[in-house]
């Protein structure tokens, strides 16, 4: 075996410094390394391929903007139908297939929180086997069959119950005829579907677009801050078209025209994003993630018992050169956090010249999954705000059918309301630039203004606010309709309370998630593993499934504290809003947000980005060499 090896240490004295010595030092650096199942790793970094595999020699010809923009038109297409369904479905549960609101908002919640939480599945595939490129072709056209399947549900009679003798009063009696469970069955398994198709897209779309930028180019920083605002505003536009365009197709044509123009929209993304093929630049799928986090845990609980000071310890292994054993993937550095795991990579004498990768890993291979495990804690921070933009969705438009929707003449449809945060976010994103960043490059003197943790931390707190007024405008929303008499219509509107105070929770929210979730993206994308990109992103897609998930969890949870039925004993989360409690359970809300934005604060402050941990290990490598360097000349 052709190794570099660095010499066991001496054995040191019980108590010794040398046991607190920092592990980097000790490096065995092999040529000779195979994966499971016999397969050789292969040596190539993060250079970008075309659709073949083969290097590309040009870069000037692919990749960049325009590349960037035909991936623009996928996830704009995904977040139209996304938010589409969001804001329609519960309706069209409601109005056309008989189900109450609480089981419909349920039911939208389940559908929100999959199509997000399957991401990951989604992520793994394109980070292991398929590569971004084809995992997302087979995924959205999964999609474009769900959105298929729901338009046949709404523009066929056979799918939904009979719709005649079904006034609104006995909508709100429940007299109307329920739908059978073959047609709950069909919806629910096509809605899935389109769920499940948005798992390989949401992950890798802008993995995928980041990919187009070359990261050894001077202006890359700035290209990546840019292309994820761009990203995040395509996403906006495709729900303000979900939330104006799409309702407006509804009322005026159907059920049937509003989904099938998002199986159009859809159709016509892919056929661009298949168009822009020969102009993306890819990289190469690193083998499966998960088997390479699962040799790292095996082997560090192999070896748990032995020694770093041992006579057998000969260094930890990596191989030689530059390029990681990992396909797609650099070396990186190592790091003191999370020492258990450095077991896995520990070299002994008994492990031959030929090791077990399920007995010893790369310290790349092990700084992987430390590196998976230090990101956890700020995506799961993020959790909370995506409850509540989960609560907002539904909630607020029940709030809404109560208050009065007109803007002088003109008279907004209750299911447009929740367009404004998109405006809101639309206005934010299209002035960050030329307002936001030059304000916040004064208070911070971080070159783009905030650093992505802060921009989260940012998103965060606003987000407590938006909470905090909703629980204060419901709460006299409420004593309004009660003083007035609109105690038991609550889907009649209130002519003399404007539904425009929903406005300032909407923008307030609008604000959160650009700085949140903008910044929550570009850190994930930049801070994750070369070959594990698409997870690191599919974790953002995950706190906004788990999101969806927590807040149905924390609905039933509040229905079956607050509400009693022998008593006849509404919940706070009441059918009918007037006699509800909504303000109390917005001011929970609040609560939980306030202790969560402390767990953040907490966990940013101890967080190290990866660009400044290389750094310090530079520093301490040419300390560590000027030592060496005066030792040798005394």
């Amino acid at each position: 075996m052709d190794s570099c090896e660095i010499k066991s240490p001496e054995v040191p004295q019980q108590g010794s410094s040398m046991s607190r010595k920092k592990l980097g030092i000790y490096f065995i650096e092999s040529e000779d390394r195979r994966m499971a199942l016999g397969r050789g790793y292969t040596t190539s970094g993060s250079t970008p391929v075309n659709i073949h595999g083969k290097s590309i020699l040009d870069l000037s010809k692919t990749g960049g903007w325009i590349a960037a923009f035909f991936i623009f038109g996928n996830e704009m297409a995904e977040r139209m139908a996304y938010f589409g369904l969001s804001v329609n479905m519960v309706a069209f549960m409601f109005y056309v297939m008989h189900r109450p609101f609480t089981s419909s908002s349920n039911a939208v919640n389940n559908f929100l929180g999959i199509s997000q939480a399957s991401s990951v599945l989604g992520g793994f595939l394109a980070d292991a086997y398929l590569g971004r490129y084809w995992t997302i072709a087979i995924f959205t056209t999964i999609y474009l069959v769900g959105l298929t399947g729901i338009t046949i549900c709404a523009t066929m009679s056979i799918f939904v119950p009979n719709q005649e003798e079904c006034d609104q009063l006995s909508l709100l009696l429940g007299k109307c005829d329920p739908a059978k469970p073959w047609q709950m069955t069909y919806l629910y398994t096509v809605l899935y579907i389109t769920a499940f198709g948005a798992a390989g897209i949401r992950p890798c779309v802008s993995s995928f677009g980041a990919d187009q930028f070359d990261e050894r180019s001077k202006n890359y920083k700035s290209h990546l801050d840019r292309f994820f605002n761009l990203f995040y505003l395509s996403v906006t536009i495709g729900a303000i078209v979900a939330f104006t365009g799409v309702v407006y197709v509804q009322m005026k044509f159907g059920w049937g025209s509003a989904f099938g123009s998002l199986a159009i929209a859809m159709g016509i993304s892919n056929m661009l994003f298949f168009i822009g093929t020969p102009l993306y630049r890819h990289r190469l799928p690193g083998g499966s993630p998960l088997t390479r986090v699962a040799q790292v845990l095996v082997a560090s609980f192999k070896k748990r018992n032995e020694s770093f000071v041992s006579s057998e310890f000969v260094g930890l292994f990596e191989v030689p050169g530059r390029r990681s054993a990992i396909k797609g993937s650099q070396k990186i550095a190592h790091s003191d956090d999370f020492r258990f795991l450095d077991k896995a990579a520990l070299q002994l004498k008994e492990d031959g010249p030929n090791p077990n990768p399920w007995r010893l890993c790369t310290v790349t291979q092990v700084e992987e999954v430390k590196i998976l495990l230090k990101l956890i804690p700020i995506p799961a921070c993020t959790i909370m705000l995506n409850v509540i933009l989960t609560e907002f969705l539904t909630l607020s438009v029940q709030q809404a059918y109560t208050l009065n929707t007109h803007l002088g003449k003109l008279k907004l449809p209750v299911t447009c309301m929740p367009v404004f945060p998109g405006l809101s976010v639309f206005l934010i994103l299209s002035l960050y630039y030329q307002t936001f960043v030059p304000l916040f490059k004064l208070i911070t003197k971080h070159p783009h203004g905030a650093s992505q943790l802060q921009r989260i931390g940012i998103g965060l707190a606003v987000s407590i606010i938006s909470v905090a007024w909703a629980a204060i405008f419901e709460n006299h929303r409420r004593n309004y309709a009660i003083k007035n008499g609109y105690e038991a219509s609550f889907l009649t509107p209130m002519p003399n309370l404007s539904a425009y105070w929903l406005l300032i929770q909407y923008c307030l929210i609008g604000v959160a998630e650009v700085f949140c979730i903008v910044g929550l993206l570009e850190f994930l994308y930049e801070e994750a593993p070369d070959a594990m990109k698409s997870i690191g992103s599919a974790y953002a897609a995950l706190a906004g499934g788990l999101g969806c998930f927590v807040a149905t969890m924390i609905n039933s949870i509040i229905k079956s504290l607050t509400g009693n039925s022998e008593k006849r004993q509404e919940s706070w989360l009441s059918q009918n809003i007037n006699t509800g409690r909504f303000d109390y359970f917005y001011w929970i809300l609040t609560g939980l947000s306030i202790i969560n934005f402390c767990i953040f604060l907490y966990s940013a402050h101890r967080y190290k980005y990866r660009t400044q941990h290389v750094y310090e290990m530079e520093i301490k490598n040419d300390v560590t060499n000027n030592e060496n360097s005066t030792t040798l000349a005394s």
